[in-house]
Order: structure tokens, then sequence, then C-alpha cells
């Protein structure tokens, strides 16, 4: 299980569902800079899409080795597309031909002496900042289901490694109780392919820098700091094997599986690292 390689046969997706609430405007400190949550997840959500474009890239251009969706959601129950066009799914392809906005950023870059220089880069951006509203996460989480549920009964993907989603969030549902969100989850994660059932991975930010962190935690590490952590733990999937060894790499090598695809309060280096592990660690051929 989960053994199969992305090809342009055999290809893969990945659904991202951003929560776009009103505390996502909290200021916290990513990358060493102050900005709101929002801007930190999409400035995340970015780099995923752009790694994914550059996993995807060989020789003769970009091969279609996966589907992505990336859908917001705030407001009463509302669930709507953040890639351009309001397309809801895409071939990575797709994706790579669209023309983003670009902006310049300055970053750190560590110089070989130790010291810390300042650099611009430019950066593309398909996903724009968004904080209003409410949390309809149990909404998003049940048109994320219909996504892989469609996405898994083709008969093209009948054999292929399963749709991998990342749901990241700063709070609680607004639109379900908890048990009404692990039940959505548990159909989730009822769904697959051949290879493995359908991944779920919740990521819970926060403004507390003072709490401790959590990240793929194993079955012991079940004192959570609060009720919400505790809920998107069993809401997320247990790690196949496969992504062990990256997880250990992270956590360190005393860390025993299996882990959960679930984090809180994660710096931004475990943010990225916990995105990668997810999809970009994941052979492609």
């Amino acid at each position: 299980m989960y053994t199969q390689s992305i090809t342009r046969t055999h290809r893969t997706a990945f659904i991202l569902l951003i929560d776009g609430s009103g505390s996502m405007s909290e200021r916290i400190h990513y990358g060493g800079c102050a900005m709101t949550k929002s801007e930190a997840v999409t400035e995340i959500t970015n780099g995923l899409l752009f790694e994914l474009i550059e996993r995807a890239r060989r020789n003769d251009g970009i091969r279609d080795y996966y589907d992505i969706a990336v859908l917001g959601y705030s407001g009463d129950d509302e669930v709507y597309s953040l890639l351009p066009g309001g397309r809801t799914m895409i071939p990575v392809t797709e994706l790579a031909a669209l023309e983003p906005r670009m902006v310049r950023r300055t970053i750190e870059c560590l110089q070989p002496d130790g010291n810390i220089a300042l650099r611009e880069v430019s950066t593309p951006v398909w996903v724009e900042a968004e904080a209003a509203g409410q949390t309809p996460m149990c909404e998003a989480l049940r048109q994320a289901r219909d996504l892989a549920a469609a996405w898994c009964a083709h008969p093209a993907h009948a054999e292929s490694f399963p749709p991998t989603i990342f749901n990241i969030t700063d709070g609680e549902a607004t639109d379900c109780t908890d048990d009404d969100l692990i039940a959505t989850s548990e159909q989730i994660k009822a769904l697959g392919t051949a290879d493995g059932a359908v991944l779920l991975v919740n990521i819970h930010i926060t403004a507390d820098e003072t709490s401790r962190t959590v990240f793929f935690p194993s079955e012991e590490e079940t004192n959570l700091p609060n009720r919400y952590a505790s809920t998107l733990f069993h809401c997320a999937s247990i790690m196949p094997e496969v992504f062990d060894d990256a997880i250990r790499e992270i956590k360190g090598p005393g860390a025993i599986p299996p882990f959960r695809g679930m984090s809180y309060n994660a710096s931004a280096d475990e943010l990225i690292a916990m995105l990668n592990i997810g999809s970009i660690s994941v052979k492609t051929e």
C-alpha cells in the first residue's frame, strides 16, 4: 500500500483547504517577519504550488503528474475555489500555464561565515490572503470529500497513489459539532484507490508562541493543548509507513510511529516540512 510511483499514467491529486475566516487576520511571526496568519498561510500555499510545478518539470516540459484543487472557506457556509478563474481542480500543466501575479520580497540567506544577508526575490502568487467571516470547516471537508470521491472513482486513477487533503486552519469549525467534523473526516478516510486510502492532514496554526508544538504526533502524544487540537488529531489520517523516515528526520530518530497527519503551533520551517512530507517526498517517475 502507498507504493505506487506518480507518473502520467498513475497521477495523484492534492486538495488544499484554506481557512479564510476573520480570525486569520491575527498577526504571527513567520520566517522572521510579522504578518497575519492568512498572509503566512497563502505564502506557504503559493510556495507549495510552485514546488509542485517544479517537481513535475522535465526536459520536455511540465508533465501531468497530479491534479490540484485549492478551496477557501469563510462566511456562513461559503466554500470557493482560490485558483484563477474559479476552476475547482486542474492538472499541474494548466496551473503552470497560468500567469500568476509576481511579487518581490526580501528573504534572509545564511552565508558560509554564519552572517545573514538579505536578498530580493520574485515569487509567483496564485492564491491571495483572505480573512473574513465564520469558519465553515465541515462544509469544506464535505466538498473535499466529494472531489476526492469523484477523482478516485475515475477508472484512470484506480491504481494511483490516493489524493492528499491538507486542511489549514486556526480554530474551531462554526458549522458543526466536533462529532460531525470527525464523522465527515471518517468518510474522507474511507475513500481511496487500490494503492491506499485518501490522506487527510490537519494543520492547526496559532498566534500563541508560548504553547508547545505538536508535530506529526504519535499515539502516545495525546495530551493536546485544547479541544480543537484534539478534534483535529482524531480527524487526521495515520500517516503511511512510506513517510516515517521523513517525519523522523524532522522529529528526531527517537520518534515512534505510527504518526498522525496533524500539527499545532508548528514553526514556519516545520509547517513547510509538513507540506513537503505529505506531497513532495512522493516519488515521481
